[in-house]
């Protein structure tokens, strides 16, 4: 007589269920998540459009093939079998729902001339709900596998626009701090005025499109995969994320440091120059550079991977 494999859970043994019917889950699941998408059809449309035009959301489009691969990648970690979750996916679903009744009934007037804070709630809408279908079709525990590729998602939304404003602020001003460092390091002669700096022949201003957010928000999600990816001690894992803040500051500091150098010991005409207006990623990637080495002196101070004992 054939017994259903069996998986255990703590101490609760579920059925594996047999591959003709995990296969039947997966179309349902695939039906599930295209009828969503054909729902949200205008707000993912105008989320594309919006990032493929913009130089600080360029990075969106690629958030849902970068989680699916984390998903692929981990395929083998997942359970074979899942306590069936619908309580908690209805939870989720229903706050989707409901953010997207406070849209229509209340927000609408206000958002629908706000491209990027219309598409963030949609996409809050939009995650909210599948996220509440993965935890219907797959349940509490692969969903709880997969909670990083899931998390990771919120990437696609925009940042709404009074968020923005005070990100960009405070990357300002972390900004004209580092650069004031730098140039008492080097004994250069200026007067500072909150973001302004009186240079011999120059005056410097960090202007909000100069605070290197983008470069900021994409060396966050470098710095997150890395440290998923590669280390498994919680707090090495946290030292990776939060090591961004100061070496975002650091780096916008030191490029309006170079900058004020070149225009003072070479020419003023260099604030025109390709350094400033293209010079970007020359800094980004010199942040990587500590950001690497950091990453690699974590990784080598974690412990060795336990060996299963076989009897």
């Amino acid at each position: 007589m054939n017994e259903s494999a069996k998986m255990t859970i703590g101490n609760t043994s579920i059925p594996s269920a047999p591959p003709s019917a995990r296969t039947g889950q997966w179309r349902r699941f695939v039906v599930a998540v295209s009828v969503l998408v054909l729902c949200f059809g205008m707000p993912l449309a105008g989320l594309v459009k919006f990032a493929a035009v913009s130089n600080l959301y360029s990075y969106i489009i690629l958030i849902p093939f970068i989680s699916a691969y984390l998903i692929w990648l981990k395929r083998a970690q997942l359970p074979a079998a899942s306590r069936q979750a619908r309580i908690t996916g209805g939870i989720f679903s229903a706050a989707g729902l409901v953010l997207l009744a406070v849209y229509w009934l209340v927000l609408r007037p206000g958002l629908k001339q706000r491209e990027d804070d219309y598409l963030a709630l949609m996409m809050v809408a939009f995650l909210l709900i599948f996220t509440g279908v993965c935890f219907w079709f797959w349940g509490r525990e692969k969903v709880r596998a997969m909670s990083f590729p899931l998390a990771f998602l919120v990437f696609m939304v925009p940042i709404p626009g009074h968020v923005l404003a005070r990100v960009d602020t405070f990357l300002q001003y972390g900004s004209a701090l580092m650069a004031h460092c730098f140039f008492k390091i080097t004994g250069m002669t200026f007067y500072q005025d909150s973001l302004t700096f009186q240079l011999p022949d120059i005056v410097l201003r960090i202007a909000p499109e100069c605070s290197g957010i983008h470069s900021s928000i994409v060396l966050l999600i470098t710095s997150l995969l890395a440290a998923y990816l590669l280390l498994k001690t919680p707090w090495k894992r946290a030292v990776l994320v939060l090591v961004v803040i100061p070496l975002a500051l650091i780096r916008n500091g030191f490029r309006v440091f170079v900058l004020g150098e070149l225009c003072v010991h070479i020419s003023p005409r260099m604030i025109d120059s390709p350094i400033h207006h293209q010079g970007g990623p020359i800094f980004f990637v010199l942040s990587l550079i500590p950001f690497f080495l950091l990453l690699m002196v974590l990784q080598k101070s974690e412990p060795a991977s336990k060996q299963k004992k076989t009897d």
